[in-house]
């Protein structure tokens, strides 16, 4: 099973993370002040449990580069790279 993580922090006060598996796509979303960095790992977290999935399920990550905010950019790469280094892909 191919299962591709979204990651999108570009928006002020919103991430939005999504999975792709069996040509379906499943979303979650927050609005809120907190800092997008730690909304990101519980929204990844939230929508693995949701449909039965590990982390090491994930083979592939793609994360939204923009235009949008410098710094939330930045915190949606880093997730994904941290995830790229610990599940070796």
């Amino acid at each position: 099973m191919k299962l591709i993580l979204y990651i999108d922090t570009s928006q002020m006060d919103t991430a939005r993370v999504a999975i792709e598996y069996n040509g379906q796509r499943h979303e979650e979303v927050s609005t809120s002040r907190v800092q997008k960095s730690q909304m990101v790992l519980p929204l990844i977290e939230k929508l693995l449990h949701a449909h039965t999935l590990h982390v090491s399920d994930i083979s592939e990550i793609r994360v939204m580069e923009g235009p949008g905010s410098f710094t939330g950019i930045r915190v949606g790469l880093s997730v994904a790279h941290m995830l790229e280094a610990l599940l070796g892909i």
